[in-house]
């Protein structure tokens, strides 16, 4: 509807339905593309040029990257491997309690793959290139004993023949235990992960860029090649995987005129502010942040935009400028209320779709409550 406000939230991946284009007379027969449906407008066809996006790399192949148009002038990597199921689908969501004047939809990015779902596979797309193409042996990254972004490394570096050193955060009663085959920690032990754990507080009094510097060292002294990705793959590089994200959520849904989505380590919000300011979409993008301040959030994504050459100067805006920053954290990060717990038990009841309590479950919530 015209006068309605359309919102997309992202929820953090079985492919949409996709149809083949014929070469055309004047494109070279290896210029392949395909076509889908733009879901606002009903057009098909290349009068809608925002509907046709480049054809990817067979699952598990890396090829020569070349960026939307838009992204041209920013530092650009020069390879990506193809590890995530894309697009990924949007459809409409009837939340409970959602304003008549409101239509939102998801975007399903916990439908990018099975053991590699969610946002961080998009990242590491970008990251496995560069460290395959470096010609390192294994990967270091970091995160909290149930952390997805770790299991999704752990399976991406499996697939390509490399090694996985994981720097889990545990209790202090629990760091120096085994840490057991429950949940995510099953799936990285499976494939042959090994497992490195700190406690909070060497978490909190170290830092995670000096414990995987400490492991990098360590790893080095044995003769081994280590690649150190950051916490939640968040780096500039990273931010890479959705800065092509906004390229097919825009030929989706170019009528969207809000963007909502948790902020743990911020590349992925970092990516999509950068992504809907380069293109022109004239979309407002809210990230509702489960942990540290909006300040804390601002200043980092400050420092990955400018790892992009993306800077104020350059891009004409800072990241205040870029993004809404919402404090969303609650209780605490991982701590969830009674209100975030029943807005994620109807959310299931009443959509079917499934919220995570530490990040889209917040999310949901404070975005329901403004």
């Amino acid at each position: 509807a015209a006068d309605s406000n359309h919102v997309m939230g992202l929820n953090g991946c079985l492919t949409s339905v996709r149809t083949p284009i014929f070469p055309s007379k004047t494109a070279p027969a290896s210029s392949i593309a395909l076509r889908r449906r733009c879901l606002a407008c009903k057009h098909r066809g290349t009068a809608h040029r925002n509907v046709i996006m480049s054809a990817r790399a067979p699952f598990m192949e890396v090829s020569s990257y070349s960026p939307p148009a838009w992204a041209e002038n920013l530092k650009v990597p020069s390879q990506r491997y193809s590890l995530a199921c894309l697009p990924t689908p949007i459809h409409r969501w009837a939340l409970p309690g959602l304003p008549d004047d409101v239509e939102l939809y998801i975007k399903r990015d916990d439908l990018t793959g099975m053991q590699l779902s969610g946002n961080k596979v998009r990242k590491l797309e970008f990251l496995m290139a560069e460290a395959k193409a470096g010609g390192y042996d294994c990967i270091i990254t970091i995160g909290g004993i149930q952390s997805n972004h770790c299991r999704a490394t752990a399976v991406a570096a499996r697939y390509l023949g490399l090694d996985c050193h994981l720097i889990l955060r545990n209790s202090r009663t629990e760091a120096d235990n085994d840490p057991g085959l429950v949940g995510n920690l099953l799936v990285e032990r499976l494939v042959g992960c090994h497992i490195h754990q700190c406690t909070k507080e060497e978490y909190t009094k170290v830092g995670s860029v000096a414990l995987g510097e400490q492991l990098r060292v360590e790893l080095e002294a044995q003769g081994k090649k280590p690649y150190v990705i950051p916490v939640g793959g968040s780096n500039s590089l990273g931010c890479w995987g959705y800065l092509e994200a906004v390229a097919e959520m825009k030929a989706q849904m170019p009528t969207i005129t809000d963007i909502t989505m948790a902020c743990g380590s911020g590349g992925t919000t970092a990516g999509l502010a950068l992504g809907v300011k380069l293109s022109g979409w004239n979309a407002r993008v809210h990230a509702y942040g489960v942990c540290d301040s909006p300040k804390y959030f601002y200043d980092y994504i400050d420092e990955l935009l400018a790892g992009l050459e993306a800077t104020p100067s350059k891009v004409g805006a800072s990241a205040e400028n870029l993004v809404r920053m919402v404090n969303a954290k609650g209780a605490g990060y991982a701590i969830s209320t009674e209100e975030e717990l029943e807005v994620m038990q109807q959310v299931a009841m009443e959509t079917g779709v499934v919220l995570d309590p530490v990040y889209s479950g917040k999310a949901v919530a404070m975005m329901l409550r403004e």
